[in-house]
């Protein structure tokens, strides 16, 4: 029997529900994070309006000219800000980087935190204005319901409620714009080349902007890969490795990928919008006291949130 429980959840019950409510969200997505690390998410706080703008100001910074698009490509970045061109990130255990180029925005730090001075400014793109305040609206709405996510978790976990907001304040997130360009001759590639090589997320949560098309997979506990679709603006929502080292592998950061399209879907692009979810650097990520027991014991190191960027950053060729 399949183990594949990827429910599709209300977060308005969650944030404007009775208690009843709130503990079903809560026990839902906890139940699902236990068993396969994804859930879909509706009621969000991003309207229709808003997610196709997104996409409409994704596709136009994409197909500027290269040299354009390489003005904005930061040299000791380590892709965090800005433009990352094409084959510069590969999957831990690949040897053929990932068929995609992206961009990354951070966070915006407006009350006055000294916490501002040790994230790099985000890049503005000049020749195309909307897509600089798309783009701070979406991460904004994002780590809104990101948060809320993370209380119903803590809630799950028997956590207090707001165990999650102080860590992700002015978090180190990123919202990563992504274009799988087109692959125009299937043959030239290397056999291990995918859009996206099998991967965990290194962060708390990713909250996912559906996707212009199909391709995103997960890795079931029987070892099969399983598609994971969208309902219209929906939000595909799964655990990050941090998430999984805090909770002593309660909550699973599930393996997944984009693999290759059909061979006659190869000429056409795919874009997809992920917010990954970073606490402060200086979150502990050392496993909690109630996770741990005798039949689960301990399996990870004690490290901070920012120690673990680092390590990973480096693993998938983005720092050196």
């Amino acid at each position: 029997m399949s183990t594949v429980n990827i429910p599709r959840l209300d977060l308005n019950f969650y944030i404007n529900g009775d208690t009843n409510q709130r503990k079903r969200f809560s026990d839902d997505i906890g139940k699902a994070f236990n068993e396969t690390g994804f859930v879909t998410i509706t009621n969000h706080g991003l309207n229709k309006q808003l997610i196709d703008k997104l996409y409409e100001d994704v596709k136009a910074l994409f197909a500027l000219p290269d040299e354009v698009k390489m003005k904005y490509e930061v040299p000791g970045l380590a892709g965090q800000r800005g433009y990352t061109s094409k084959g510069k990130e590969t999957a831990k255990g690949f040897k053929a980087p990932d068929l995609k180029e992206f961009w990354q925005i951070g966070q915006t730090v407006t009350d006055g935190s000294p916490i501002k001075d040790d994230y790099p400014d985000n890049l503005v793109v000049e020749e195309l204005p909307s897509f600089n305040s798309t783009t701070l609206e979406v991460y904004k709405k994002l780590e809104s319901a990101g948060i809320y996510l993370l209380r119903a978790i803590s809630a799950y976990l028997g956590l207090p409620e707001n165990y999650f907001d102080d860590k992700v304040h002015n978090g180190n997130s990123i919202l990563r714009t992504l274009h799988y360009f087109p692959i125009t001759d299937p043959d030239a590639l290397p056999d291990d080349a995918v859009r996206a090589g099998a991967h965990e997320d290194i962060n708390l949560i990713t909250l996912l902007i559906g996707a212009s098309a199909d391709g995103l997979e997960l890795l079931t506990r029987e070892n099969k890969w399983f598609p994971v679709k969208a309902y219209g603006e929906d939000l595909v929502v799964n655990v990050g490795d941090m998430l999984q080292r805090l909770t002593n592998n309660k909550l699973k950061s599930t393996t997944h990928r984009v693999v290759n399209p059909p061979r006659e879907l190869m000429k056409y692009s795919r874009y997809s919008v992920p917010f990954f979810l970073h606490p402060k650097s200086d979150m502990d990520l050392s496993s909690l006291s109630s996770c741990i027991d005798n039949d689960h014991p301990k399996q990870y190191d004690d490290i901070t949130a920012g120690e673990y960027l680092d390590e990973r950053l480096r693993e998938i060729g983005l720092k050196k």
